[in-house]
């Protein structure tokens, strides 16, 4: 078995590892007379179609026998109201300085106590799709909110005798199983945004006054890839695909924030011009000994800004958030998607969307491709020092998107920095940085940075960064030196070409390598130097400002 659910009563003692206040507060939570557990998803998307606050598509889900569902399972809707993303303002971490963990015990016991006059919904299911990683994760959340309850059991794995069977099969791990309590309906003063609280030490959360599905999705994920990471692995925010070439494979891993294009890239078929063969788009974890990747999560949560009613991909969905309901011509309530009702839009897809799915690959990645929205970057940029890309992983430069829910006066146009495009990250920076480094130096895996912004006041679309991957694959992709710049190359495309000769131009590099610079010395003392890098990150940096400014 996979995780730790029970323990030898000789060892329930207050120095055990696995054990701490938050841990026992939230897990208690779970054993209580007003928890009634659910086991099939089936039950539990009876449970949300008789919700008052869902709405019965006339859609029907596509393969719902082979989901577990009923065969004539048809499309849910559920909305929220104001809020439509995520709220990373509202996340605590026991262990990071500045969190005190006798508070939020304190407050932490108030809310369950508080909430425990209703009554709750049980689920388990299973993060990690191979046996090699496998954790089990608990849920409680409020009845009234059985949308959110059937998403998360399709977003994960249902314990279904299937994977009871290979869960019993799978590597053993010192951890705790997940825990996650949630309670949307709780309200602070102090805390207007919600709070998100997590002991990733202990593997376990509370979502508390938060209703948006994303956040029981992401802090499962916070949880179990802290746990991964213990473990030797490589915690990952990205998408990875296969390509069966003629005499070889390629794999290539891409890492960027929601909107940024990482899906599109994942999930491309290249106008089936290759054999493509899909992991995930959004969730997987990297073997630091052999390179193999494994995926957390069997569906995906995909915007559905693209996906208007006439796409091929709207029968792959399964539920849908913050969406549209009208009628169509022969009178049944379908999609209005394409987010005209709202920012944000969402959908659980299952992985039929990707009929080359698979849950693990065993070949080590042959690319790592970092997705920014950074205008003084042309569309692609090969980096031939393994330190230097782990450097600008680390200072990963990029937008905020309508998936996450920001303060008015926040500008998403604005330049932000998301080392290696993962705001989950709960321990210091500095670890993701050397694993990533080992990834370059000993699995000789190849970085590019991918502009999907703008250059030169002209927009990248899709179809030109996707043709420069194919280009790449291909081996017919040229590459030139950077300018001045030593490590770094890039491909040259027609509108996208960068000018070392302009004043201009040239300072407009400079200025984004000194934002990252800046980045850099900022963590060096910021929550008493958490996440600082090692010296070598600003000195690298260093000389490229030297070889631009001699």
């Amino acid at each position: 078995m996979s995780t730790i659910k029970q323990f030898k009563r000789t060892a329930i003692k207050k120095n055990h590892p696995l054990l701490s206040s938050i841990k026992s507060i939230i897990e208690t939570a779970f054993y209580g007379n007003n928890v009634v557990p659910i086991s099939l998803v089936s039950d539990a998307y009876h449970l949300a179609r008789k919700s008052p606050s869902v709405i019965v598509t006339d859609l029907p889900v596509e393969g719902a026998l082979a989901l577990d569902l009923p065969e004539d399972a048809k499309i849910l809707v559920h909305n929220d109201g104001a809020i439509v993303g995520r709220t990373a303002a509202a996340r605590r971490v026991i262990g990071q300085p500045g969190v005190d963990e006798k508070k939020y015990s304190a407050l932490l016991r108030e809310a369950i106590f508080e909430g425990a006059n209703k009554y709750y919904y049980r689920g388990d299911v299973v993060v990690g799709l191979n046996e090699n990683f496998m954790v089990a994760a608990h849920l409680l959340v409020p009845i009234g909110y059985e949308a959110n309850f059937y998403a998360y059991l399709l977003n994960f794995q249902p314990f279904n005798a299937r994977y009871q069977q290979r869960y019993q099969q799978s590597q053993p791990y010192n951890e705790n199983d997940l825990y996650l309590y949630c309670d949307p309906d709780w309200r602070h003063p102090d805390y207007p945004l919600g709070l998100t609280l997590f002991d990733p030490k202990r593997n376990v959360a509370a979502i508390l006054g938060l209703r948006y599905f994303g956040e029981l999705k992401k802090a499962t994920l916070t949880l179990a890839w802290a746990t991964a990471h213990r473990n030797g692995y490589l915690a990952c925010h990205g998408g990875v695909k296969q390509f069966q070439l003629a005499n070889k494979t390629y794999t290539m891993a891409t890492y960027g924030l929601s909107g940024s294009g990482k899906s599109t890239i994942t999930l491309a078929s290249h106008g089936q011009k290759y054999h493509v063969t899909v992991l995930h788009d959004d969730a997987f974890i990297i073997d630091q000994e052999t390179g193999a990747t494994t995926a957390l999560e069997p569906t995906y949560f995909d915007k559905t800004q693209d996906y208007p009613m006439d796409s091929e991909q709207v029968k792959y969905l399964l539920t849908c958030q913050n969406v549209g309901v009208t009628l169509d011509e022969h009178h049944q309530k379908v999609l209005v998607t394409e987010d005209i009702r709202n920012n944000n839009g969402r959908a659980m897809k299952s992985r039929f969307a990707t009929p080359n799915r698979v849950d693990h690959l065993t070949q080590s990645l042959d690319a790592v491709y970092w997705i920014m929205k950074d205008e003084s970057l042309p569309p692609v940029i090969r980096i031939d020092d393994p330190m230097l890309a782990a450097v600008f992983g680390a200072t990963l430069a990029t937008q905020r998107s309508s998936a996450e829910n920001v303060a008015d006066h926040v500008d998403l146009q604005a330049l932000v920095i998301e080392p290696f495009a993962n705001p989950f990250r709960c321990y210091p920076l500095a670890e993701d940085y050397l694993h990533f480094k080992q990834l370059f130096t000993k699995q000789k895996t190849t970085c590019y940075i991918l502009n999907t912004g703008s250059f030169n006041g002209y927009n990248i679309p899709p179809n030109v960064t996707l043709e420069m991957i194919e280009k790449i694959i291909d081996e017919t992709a040229g590459f030139t030196p950077f300018g001045p710049v030593k490590g770094l190359s890039y491909s040259p495309v027609p509108w996208y070409q960068p000018d070392f000769d302009s004043p201009v131009y040239r300072q407009q590099f400079i200025t984004a390598m000194k934002r990252r610079l800046a980045f850099i010395q900022e963590m060096n003392t910021k929550n008493n130097g958490y996440d600082a890098l090692p010296e070598e990150t600003m000195v690298r940096i260093q000389q490229i400002l030297l070889e631009l400014t001699t």
